[in-house]
């Protein structure tokens, strides 16, 4: 299968590309970044740009997975449009162009902010859509294309609905638990909002990878929950981080942030039952990650 990989030069993808190649399949990376490894074919280019678009998606691709996109909720809710523009139009371009040249799988990066507070109630993939920020917005909008270009052109597509994803390979990113890390390795702090009461959900990112070739595999277009399906809260991820660590990381508790989302709290069993499977509890991903930052 020769697979384009949109964002493969990013934290997932660069681990899903080495996956791919480890199992024989042909990859085509495009991103703004180059692919670090330069026997990878690699088309640096913006996705908001229909040529680069053309360039990267050839006749020859079996599939796509789109990782592609901006991920800040911040940046989302100060500036919506860009972010519109490389997580709705760029899957449109894509979308349009896998119909031009009869590319008959599509997976998509999605994510549970699609559908917004729930309280503490369990998240499958029956509950309704209700996006609260402009990037959950674009997730969902993406999801409706794919669910039209499925109907209308015999797509085979597969929305994946991440929840927080940590790993190896993550020193750039900004998430918590790389700032835990980045922390423990510089003897600095954290702080917490509130009362680090909030639920989370964290993914170890090989596992990821894992739902990503699921998805990949299906005879037919599907939405799938992807997580660990073992939510905890912040305090309870700062503790486990000074166990894997062996550091009391300093921590501040600050005032909340408006409108955080008391839990995300998801299940997997629909995805576990075609065949995902966990492969990194909570624990072990943690010491994982600490080894690599370490």
């Amino acid at each position: 299968m020769k697979v384009l990989v949109t964002g493969g030069s990013g934290f997932i993808g660069k681990h899903l590309v080495r996956r791919l190649l480890e199992r024989g399949d042909d990859v085509k990376v495009v991103d703004l970044n180059p692919f670090p490894d330069d026997s990878v074919e690699c088309v640096v280019g913006d996705l908001r740009d229909r040529s680069i678009v053309n360039k990267a998606l050839t006749p020859d691709c079996d599939a796509v997975v789109n990782l592609a996109a901006i991920t800040s909720v911040l940046q989302s809710v100060n500036d919506p449009e860009a972010v519109f523009n490389t997580n709705v139009l760029a899957t449109h371009y894509l979308l349009e162009r896998c119909r031009e040249l009869g590319v008959g799988r599509f997976v998509l990066a999605s994510s549970n902010a699609v559908v917004g507070n729930v309280g503490r109630s369990v998240i499958n993939e029956n509950i309704p859509l209700n996006p609260l920020t402009p990037y959950g917005s674009t997730k969902a909008a993406g999801e409706m294309l794919m669910s039209a270009y499925s109907a209308s052109y015999r797509m085979t597509t597969c929305a994946l609905r991440f929840t927080n994803i940590y790993g190896i390979g993550m020193q750039a990113k900004d998430s918590v638990v790389a700032r835990m890390m980045k922390a423990a390795l510089a003897g600095t702090g954290i702080q917490i909002y509130g009362d680090g009461s909030q639920m989370r959900d964290y993914l170890y990112v090989l596992d990821a990878v894992s739902s990503i070739e699921l998805g990949l595999s299906l005879e037919q277009s599907d939405t799938l929950t992807i997580g660990l399906a073992r939510s905890v809260s912040m305090n309870e991820l700062y503790e486990l981080t000074c166990k894997a660590t062996g550091i009391d990381i300093k921590k501040e508790y600050v005032a909340a942030k408006p409108g955080e989302m008391p839990a995300v709290i998801v299940d997997n069993s629909k995805a576990k039952s075609l065949g995902f499977s966990i492969q990194y509890d909570l624990e072990k991903g943690l010491v994982a990650t600490w080894q690599d930052f370490n």
